[in-house]
C-alpha cells in the first residue's frame, strides 16, 4: 500500500532532516585539528552518510519495482518522491566522496606531525590543513543541497484537476422606463 501523500513529505523532511544532522555534525573551519576526536566525528558521520545512501539507493529502487509492477498506484506525489530521493543520491553521494578525501587529508596531517620540522613540512601541513579544510565544506555544501532539494519537492503541491467554471452571467443593462 502506497505511502499517502502526507506521510510522502514527511519521509522527504526526514530524509532531509537526517542530511542536515549528519552536516551539523561536521566541524566547522576553527574547530579542525588534526586531533583523534576529529578522527571518530569523521568516522561517524561516514558511516550515517553512508547508511543514509544506501537509504537512497534502496528506496529508489524498491519504488521503481512497485511502480513497474503497479502502475496504477504511482501517483503524481508518489512519483515525485521517488525522483526526489533518486535526485538526493548523487549529492549525497558526492559528500560522501569529500568525506573520504577529508580523511585522505586528515591522515596526511598525521602523518606531517611525525615528520622533522622544517620549511618544506609546514607548507605541507597548511596545504593538507585547507585541504582538509575543503573537503568538509564540501561535503557540508552538498549535503545541505541535498535537504534542500528534498524540502523542497515536499513542499511542491501536486496542482489540483483543473475544473471550468461556468462563466457568470454578464451584467446587462435594462434600459429604464420613464412613467
Amino acid at each position: 500500500m502506497p505511502l499517502s501523500d502526507p506521510d510522502q513529505r514527511m519521509l522527504l523532511h526526514d530524509v532531509a532532516d537526517r542530511l542536515n544532522t549528519v552536516a551539523d555534525q561536521l566541524p566547522l573551519p576553527d574547530q579542525i585539528r588534526p586531533d583523534p576526536a576529529l578522527s571518530e566525528i569523521l568516522d561517524d558521520e561516514v558511516r550515517h552518510l553512508a547508511r543514509l545512501l544506501g537509504f537512497l539507493a534502496g528506496e529508489s529502487a524498491f519504488r521503481h519495482r512497485a511502480a513497474a509492477r503497479y502502475p496504477a498506484r504511482t501517483t503524481a506525489t508518489v512519483r515525485r518522491t521517488t525522483l526526489a530521493l533518486a535526485s538526493a543520491a548523487e549529492p549525497t553521494g558526492l559528500a560522501l566522496a569529500a568525506l573520504g578525501a577529508a580523511i585522505h587529508h586528515l591522515g596526511q596531517l598525521a602523518d606531517l606531525t611525525r615528520q622533522a620540522p622544517g620549511p618544506a613540512r609546514d607548507q605541507a601541513v597548511t596545504a593538507a590543513h585547507q585541504g582538509l579544510v575543503d573537503r568538509l565544506g564540501d561535503s557540508r555544501i552538498h549535503l545541505a543541497r541535498a535537504a534542500k532539494h528534498l524540502r523542497a519537492a515536499a513542499d511542491t503541491r501536486t496542482a489540483p484537476a483543473a475544473t471550468t467554471v461556468p462563466s457568470a452571467p454578464s451584467a446587462t443593462t435594462t434600459p429604464s422606463r420613464s412613467r
